[in-house]
């Protein structure tokens, strides 16, 4: 599988530093879980941070620190132990989803217009994360809409097209607000894709308003 549209170098290092949102970065883990070249380019990344953070200067810890770190991760370790994991919503949902979302909470699909399908993914811990699985039928051209902020989609079946170019499997399309697409699901088969919004979606025209109160972000 070759994959033509990547995270940024940006994208990549905040994620390697921690400090994109929930959903950006659940998305971003998805891509580099399939594709090798961003693996490397993340990991590249992480070397750096982890030189710049033995050159600073050493702390002295508080008394306690290491008895709270070790209460945190047996917290940590007990709360991924009890989080069910998404095998069943899989199933239901027919499709088998990245392990880097096994731990993510998968609603059924929910209709959204004709032929277009959505579905809730939840991240544990970030409740207020804006993220979603999207279905599309074969052919179908999806509503024409802008952002507020970013949004991050990751091809994971099928396929999309718009006037910036074909996004295959492993693809993901970063799109800001100076974006604004109405993409269309290629014709070989259904797309399905997940995608994680920071701020909204300007849906446009007609179907776009009556099609916005049914997504509950």
């Amino acid at each position: 599988m070759t994959i033509h549209h990547h995270p940024s170098d940006e994208t990549l290092l905040r994620h390697a530093a921690g400090t994109l949102s929930a959903g950006l970065a659940l998305v971003v883990a998805v891509h580099i879980e399939g594709c090798a070249a961003c693996r490397a380019r993340s990991a590249r990344f992480e070397a750096v941070g982890g030189e710049l953070l033995e050159d600073m200067p050493q702390a002295r810890l508080a008394p306690d620190a290491l008895g709270r770190a070790l209460e945190q991760l047996d917290l940590g370790s007990s709360a991924s132990s009890a989080r069910p994991t998404n095998v069943p919503r899989q199933a239901a949902l027919g499709i088998k989803l990245p392990q880097a979302m096994r731990q993510c909470e998968i609603g059924p699909w929910r209709w959204l217009g004709p032929g277009f399908k959505w579905s809730k993914v939840e991240i544990a811990g970030s409740p207020q994360a804006k993220v979603m699985l999207l279905k599309g039928r074969a052919g179908l051209r999806l509503p024409a809409h802008g952002h507020t902020d970013m949004e991050f989609m990751q091809i994971l079946f099928g396929s999309l097209s718009d006037e910036r170019g074909q996004y295959l499997p492993g693809d993901l399309d970063e799109a800001g607000s100076d974006v604004d697409h109405q993409p269309i699901v290629g014709t070989e088969s259904d797309c399905v894709c997940l995608a994680a919004l920071e701020g909204d979606t300007r849906l446009h025209g007609f179907l776009g308003r009556l099609l916005r109160p049914l997504v509950g972000f």
